[in-house]
């Protein structure tokens, strides 16, 4: 797992400092402050490799760009932090030589339906016995695009993963479906990771869907019928994607480990990339309870450490009966005299969306439109008498009161409150 990091003269801070919860880690801010960017460079951190690409350091001069971590390896074990300053020479970020920190399977989910999976038994370095150091004689890590989750990932002619078309349909068919057969875990996460129980969702039987395509198509049986995966929709998609990577490196992972004669691990870390997107609301409320759960199923007494980003209000208050500030934290990207600055926030319940949107988090004055916004402030200061406040084109009563009667519905809370306070002056 991550414990802390450094980064100095990075990305669009000068400056950023982190100490991490030990399970789940939520990031929020607008956007183009560097939630990604952020995330990008925790996974280098845990797997030594890039999943989209370096990052770049300021190019001011003066001192070195510099990222230091600190992550708690196999057993508990931790070290001194890394530190890794910029080569402008190489453009690259060198680190020590000495074996690194194995921290756990590490699973990035992106928010395009891209994932990068990295797995201690498989992307490890081993010592080369015949040159005497350590090699990278494995993939460094597997990236897969959105249609490679779907139909494989190929390297040098060597099939590293048939899949979810091919596994799925595999498993399926698979004699032995003992509770932790991988198409029995498959179908656990599914149901896990479903909107809510009149909206569920499992694994149906495999069909043909083109007579172009020889493959048998997995199916999803809903409340409505039954879907080829190939033609579900997007959010449902990514879900599907996302259970099936869970399923897939961990299965994946033990196979590897038993060929390895050793334990599987007990860290999985999940980095995910705006977990609500292309969710509907039932979905987003839903989701990030029901994957701080999902990992139990694949072992017990597994740790889990999620990082994930979001900017949706009801993600957050979704885990509001989930969050427990001895194991979980929440941090905010913000812009102050165009420095941004990412700050660990207290930890408050806000109740519901409206409560989310309007807090310190968010930063809006109103959950409501953005005209309907500027009519109540304006009715509101009118209401103090504070004229200095109201805007142009809302200087009169009348005036704001038919702005009011555009932008702002009749069944609003806001009209009881304007009525009674200008009803003699409007009669």
């Amino acid at each position: 797992m991550i414990r802390e990091l450094h980064l100095n003269r990075v990305g669009p801070t000068p400056s950023l400092s982190m100490s991490f919860a030990e399970r789940l880690n939520l990031i929020t801010g607008d956007n183009g402050l560097g939630k990604t960017f952020l995330l990008d460079i925790i996974w280098w951190t845990l797997t030594n490799t890039w999943a989209n690409g370096p990052v770049l350091p300021q190019r001011q001069k003066g001192e070195v760009p510099q990222i230091t971590y600190h992550l708690s390896g196999k057993a508990g074990l931790t070290r001194e932090p890394t530190k890794s300053r910029f080569d402008y020479s190489q453009q690259s970020w060198p680190r020590t030589q000495a074996r690194p920190v194995m921290p756990g399977l590490v699973i990035y989910v992106r928010v395009d339906g891209s994932f990068s999976v990295w797995d201690p038994a498989r992307n490890y370095w081993r010592f080369n016995q015949s040159k005497g150091y350590d090699q990278a004689d494995r993939p460094s890590a597997y990236h897969f695009s959105q249609d490679k989750v779907w139909n494989g990932l190929e390297e040098e002619k060597k099939i590293l993963c048939n899949g979810l078309v091919r596994d799925w349909v595999s498993w399926q068919n698979q004699p032995d479906q003992g509770s932790l057969s991988p198409f029995n875990l498959l179908s656990k996460v599914i149901e896990r990771l479903s909107p809510h129980p009149k909206e569920w969702m499992k694994p149906g039987k495999p069909t043909r869907v083109s007579i172009e395509d020889v493959r048998d198509i997995p199916t999803v049986e809903l409340p409505y019928g039954v879907v080829p995966v190939t033609q579900a929709s997007a959010g449902m998609k990514r879900i599907l994607g996302l259970s099936y990577l869970l399923v897939w490196t961990w299965y994946e992972h033990v196979q590897a480990s038993e060929l390895l004669n050793q334990s599987p691990t007990d860290t999985v870390i999940l980095l995910i990339d705006e977990v609500e997107s292309h969710l509907h609301p039932q979905w987003q409320r839903s989701i990030l309870p029901a994957m701080l759960d999902v990992a139990t199923g694949l072992k017990q007494k597994i740790k889990t450490q999620v990082i994930a980003t979001t900017h949706s209000p009801l993600v957050l208050a979704s885990v509001e009966p989930e969050f427990n500030e001895s194991v979980d934290k929440l941090f905010l990207f913000s812009l102050h005299d165009s420095t941004v600055k990412l700050e660990e926030m207290p930890w408050a319940k806000q109740g519901d969306v409206v409560g989310w949107l309007v807090s310190d988090v968010f930063g809006l004055k109103q959950a409501r439109s953005k005209y309907a916004e500027i009519a109540i402030e304006a009715a509101e200061a009118f209401m103090r008498n504070d004229v200095d406040q109201l805007p142009e084109g809302l200087r009169s009563k009348e005036q704001i009161h038919r702005e009011l009667l555009r932008v702002v519905p009749g069944h609003d809370p806001f009209w009881p409150r304007w009525i009674v306070s200008t009803k003699p002056r409007l009669t």
